[in-house]
Order: C-alpha cells, then structure tokens, then sequence
C-alpha cells in the first residue's frame, strides 16, 4: 500500500485561513511539531491561488527530515458532471498538489471518472462518504439516502483507493467503515483521516480507538484559531497538544 504520509498516525493541520501570509505564520509555528503530517488546503486558500499556497508549504517543509504532505480538500470534490474530474485532476497536479480529498455523492460515473484521472496525473485519493455535521443522512434529517456511503466506500475500494476520510464527530460511522474496509481489503490495506476534532466535538482518544492502529486527525480552527490572536506560541503549543493525544 502506498502511503501519503509516512507515519501511520499524525496530525494534518486543515489550513483553512484567509491569505499567504497567514498561512506562512501557521507553518512557522507548527512545522517543527513532531507529529505533524501535512497540511489540508480548502477553497479560502484554493480561490486565492492554490498553486503558491502549495509552493509556500513544500519550501517552508524543506529541512524538517520528513515528507510533509500537501492535500487538496474542495469542500467538497467529485460532484459535478464526470469529465470535469479531468480538468480538476491536471488543475491539482500543476499546482503540486499531493493528494485530492473527494467526497462524490453524485453518483458512481462521477465518482469513477474523477477517482481515475487523478491517479492518472499521480495524485493520490482519498475518498469521504460520510461528513461531520448534522442534518447529514435521511435518517438525520438530511438529504443524503443512508446507504450511500456504504456504496462510495465499496466503489472507491474497487477503484484502488486505499485512504479514506471517516467523521470523527460520529465514532459508530468510524466503527461502521473500519468493519466494511477490513472485510472488503483487509485489516493492514488502507489508512483513515478523521476530521471534527474539538471545536466540532469529537474526541481524538475517543476515535483513535475505533479507527485503529493506523489513522490521521485532520485538525483545523484548534490551531490555526490561535493565530487569530497573533500568537505563534499558542498555535505550536496547540499542535504539540493534538499531536501527543495522537500518538498516544
């Protein structure tokens, strides 16, 4: 199985800040971390220049002594009409991007077409069905039907993908997919990133349990919050704390 980030548990700081400069201060502050995987840009960062976003993080990651990922996360990716994943796909690896996170809930073409033309420019792909917030599934009083995220992961494992998000707001879905994956691909074949960790309420130790031996917290506004108070100090501080709860 090839790996996006080299340790089998880390933290990846969601980067979801206003400008470059911000961004520059965030990775000051935390890329000495150890513990510290990669960092998750979204569409703030994305629509104001995703290219030079990605260029700032693998200079400033050059000298730490590991590979620092650079992930992609449109909020979210693979829900437009299946040929647009091929422009999406070029569009990411020109910006040197490592990895796309795709969340396709419009249907199994779309999800196919844009799964396979990212892996044909090399990046890599990890596939979300299930997200964080209420009011999600039916069940919830959402729109999306329950059985739909079953049938992404399934389709995704099908399609080679082997990196999966999993809500770490809803630690049954953790257990849920954690079951489907071992019994589709095996135990050892594939790796969770979790995201909704403390201001959305979910529980790092809580989750580590359930996702298993080898997993990734994607860990945004707990840290890069703390510069909002122009304090470099606390963001470090702040991914030195996520990174032990990891790690242990």
């Amino acid at each position: 199985m090839r790996r996006i980030i080299d340790a089998k548990r880390s933290v990846i700081v969601a980067a979801d800040v206003a400008d470059i400069e911000s961004l520059k201060q965030l990775i000051a502050s935390t890329i000495e971390v150890p513990g510290i995987g990669g960092y998750k840009l979204g569409i703030e960062l994305g629509l104001g220049g995703l290219g030079e976003a990605a260029t700032v993080i693998h200079k400033m990651s050059e000298g730490v002594g590991r590979h620092i990922a650079v992930i992609y996360d449109h909020q979210k990716a693979g829900n437009d009409i299946p040929p647009m994943g091929d422009k999406f796909a070029l569009k990411l690896r020109d910006s040197g991007i490592d990895a796309a996170i795709l969340f396709p809930f419009a249907g199994p073409a779309t999800q196919k077409r844009w799964t396979e033309a990212c892996v044909k420019v090399g990046l890599d792909v990890i596939t979300g069905g299930v997200m964080t917030h209420d009011e999600f599934l039916v069940s919830e009083g959402g729109y999306i039907s329950d059985d739909a995220p079953e049938r992404i992961y399934r389709l995704a494992t099908e399609l080679g993908v082997r990196h999966f998000v999993v809500p770490g707001t809803k630690i049954h879905w953790v257990e849920k997919i954690n079951k489907l994956l071992d019994e589709l691909i095996g135990s050892d074949q594939y790796v969770l990133y979790a995201p909704g960790f403390i201001d959305q309420g979910g529980d790092i130790s809580v989750c580590g349990n359930a996702a298993g031996e080898e997993w990734h917290a994607i860990v945004g506004t707990a840290i890069y919050g703390k510069g909002e108070l122009n304090s470099p100090d606390e963001m470090r501080k702040a991914a030195e704390i996520v990174t032990k709860q990891i790690a242990a």
